[in-house]
């Protein structure tokens, strides 16, 4: 088992939620499938992508329930990401948790080993 994890605006997880799924985000929708990161990936990802950003939440997925549609692909520095080539289903997401910033504005994404 393997947990992937998405960070978003409440506000677009809140709408994925009414509409039963998430298409993704601005950069999803233009790259043409959903940024997830790993557990190894996704404190950098935080710091990168959405340092200063409050009203943050962390989606968490088990990467083997989403079959073929989901690809590891290289990245940033070589390092393999996960990429979800069709809508979440928000029946899908295992847990969600509103993320605080910490001193220096970059969200705290808490224990991801769990």
């Amino acid at each position: 088992m393997s947990k992937i994890y998405k960070i978003l605006p409440k506000a677009e997880w809140d709408a994925a939620r009414a509409a039963g799924a998430f298409a993704g985000s601005a950069v999803d929708l233009a790259d043409g499938f959903i940024h997830f990161s790993g557990h190894d990936t996704a404190r950098r990802t935080a710091e990168l992508y959405f340092k200063g950003q409050a009203g943050l939440v962390l989606l968490t997925v088990e990467a083997d329930d989403l079959g073929e549609t989901l690809k590891w692909e290289a990245s940033r520095g070589g390092a393999l990401f996960p990429h979800l080539f069709c809508p979440l289903k928000t029946d899908e997401v295992l847990a969600e948790r509103t993320l605080a910033l910490d001193a220096d504005g970059v969200p705290v994404l808490g224990d991801l080993t769990a």
